[in-house]
């Protein structure tokens, strides 16, 4: 194989991993924009609802103490706390659609649904985040924003800049 097929051959798998992450850049922000939906919908941005989901978390979860010791506290202020998680949920989905500071949102998400995650034990099925979770780290350690979103946009007028 000489020099041209095999920069052809990484062009072509550049281009394919490029796509892969856009795709799964796409999908984890939809997740997020429909969770958060779904949990309007169901009242968990209120304080009573947020606080109910919390503290069953608390009670039937087996997290770390130190971790329900920060749910205790979110649970007091969740008139705060809730709407706060509302906002970040929505955050998440429309800056990872739309591909503004990918990385550091996905970084972002990923201790989140770790935090969840781990929040959930004994209440969910273990799987259940561990998928979006490998998402949000796929997308950092992939190098993702680089496709079809507007920090390649960014990166182009502001090529110093390290996000």
């Amino acid at each position: 194989m000489n020099n041209a097929e095999r920069s052809l051959g990484n062009s072509e798998r550049g281009r394919g991993a490029r796509c892969a992450l856009t795709m799964l850049r796409i999908v984890l922000g939809a997740l997020f924009i429909s969770v958060f939906f779904e949990n309007l919908n169901k009242g968990l941005y209120n304080a009573s609802g947020y606080a109910g989901l919390i503290n069953y978390y608390i009670e039937k979860g087996h997290a770390p103490q130190l971790l329900k010791s920060v749910q205790s506290f979110m649970a007091a202020h969740a008139s705060v706390t809730g709407p706060m998680q509302g906002v970040t949920e929505i955050s998440f989905g429309i800056l990872l659609l739309i591909g503004l500071l990918t990385r550091p949102v996905a970084l972002a998400a990923f201790l989140f649904l770790t935090t969840l995650w781990v929040s959930e034990w004994g209440t969910a099925w273990i799987w259940e985040l561990l998928v979006p979770m490998a998402v949000a780290l796929a997308l950092v350690i992939g190098s993702a924003g680089r496709t079809l979103v507007v920090d390649a946009l960014l990166a182009k007028r502001y090529p110093s800049s390290l996000l």
